[in-house]
């Protein structure tokens, strides 16, 4: 009987062999995999850490893009304030190419080109578009250069609202509320218009514009009459701009690097563009994603959706600067 039983308990001892040898090779692969991903976040933070570094190994003039709708961007005003602390840049180009959008945003990035002029030559290059704030933030360079065909202008400012009211009776729906002060959280959507509330919005968005006006006046070879001549919201070609003296050359980036050699600016340095900070490391879910989109093309069939959709107007809040020509004049 103990013979039996020592006979039938090899087969036992065999699995248990088999399940070790199973248990050692899965941990040793998962070791080596975390070894892996441990060396690539170390390769990727210091990448980052360094990148700053590397940009200002040598002499250069750096180029930025400011593109797409303005908004408030930290990132953006940081790398500004770095690239004017980089003691090899010797000048810089802004590629701006934008429709605007919140005034408030257009003040933070010209207030931040501005320190960035005290102490670097700043040339703005315009290329398709440069509007509402987008124009705002050309003039705080020291000089413009855009294409002939670019569109350049559209000075002013305006809020925007939804009233839904009318969708709100058809669907049977009503929003009351209780508030300190008739004007409290106007305008509503919820609610038509007041006249008190429009009153109340006109006299925000003049004064904002009358600050816009007074910026183009002090950065622009141009009286205060002629500024308010040119800032009926009109927009211009790079030609009609250049004549106007909402720019000051026509051209590229050849042209602005020439202006920047007119400055003392060796024309011979390479330009180097100083592109965003990583958001999030190398194995971050929105790495990935963003890597996933866009080998699969999904980023662009989003951006486009959201595009069509108005995405960008709608989730922009405050007073804004920014040119919204009407998408069904325009041929895809």
């Amino acid at each position: 009987m103990a013979h039996k039983m020592a006979h039938g308990a090899q087969p036992h001892r065999a699995d248990d062999v088999i399940d070790r040898r199973r248990l050692r090779r899965k941990l040793t692969f998962w070791r080596i995999a975390a070894l892996v991903v441990a060396a690539l976040a170390v390769a990727a933070a210091a990448s980052f850490a360094m990148r700053d570094r590397l940009v200002a190994a040598g002499d250069q003039i750096a180029r930025v893009k400011i593109e797409g709708t303005i908004t408030e961007d930290e990132e953006l005003l940081a790398r500004l304030k770095r690239i004017g602390e980089a003691a090899h840049v010797k000048g810089v180009i802004l590629s701006v190419d934008s429709p605007g959008g919140t005034t408030a945003g257009g003040e933070a990035i010209y207030e931040a080109v501005r320190k960035l002029a005290q102490k670097k030559p700043v040339v703005a290059q315009v290329g398709t578009l440069a509007a509402s704030a987008g124009y705002m933030i050309a003039t705080a360079a020291d000089h413009i250069v855009a294409r002939q065909s670019s569109i350049v202008g559209s000075i002013g400012v305006l809020v925007q609202f939804p009233d839904v009211t009318g969708l709100m009776e058809m669907v049977g729906v009503k929003v009351e509320g209780v508030k300190s002060s008739p004007l409290k959280a106007e305008p509503s959507p919820f609610t038509p218009t007041t006249e008190e509330e429009r009153a109340m919005l006109r006299a925000m968005v003049m004064d904002s514009y009358d600050w816009f006006v007074g910026l183009v006046e002090e950065r622009r070879p141009l009286s205060r009459a002629e500024v308010l001549a040119l800032a009926d919201g009109s927009i211009f070609t790079g030609r009609q701009a250049l004549e106007r003296k909402l720019v000051d050359g026509l051209g590229g980036q050849d042209e602005a690097v020439a202006w920047l050699s007119g400055k003392g600016v060796d024309k011979e340095l390479d330009v180097i563009e100083w592109k965003p900070a990583g958001r999030g490391g190398l194995l971050s879910p929105l790495s990935l994603a963003g890597t996933l989109g866009a080998l699969t093309g999904l980023d662009r069939v989003g951006a486009e959706l959201a595009r069509k959709a108005g995405a960008e107007r709608l989730f922009l809040d405050g007073l804004l600067s920014v040119w919204q020509p009407d998408a069904a004049s325009f041929s895809d």
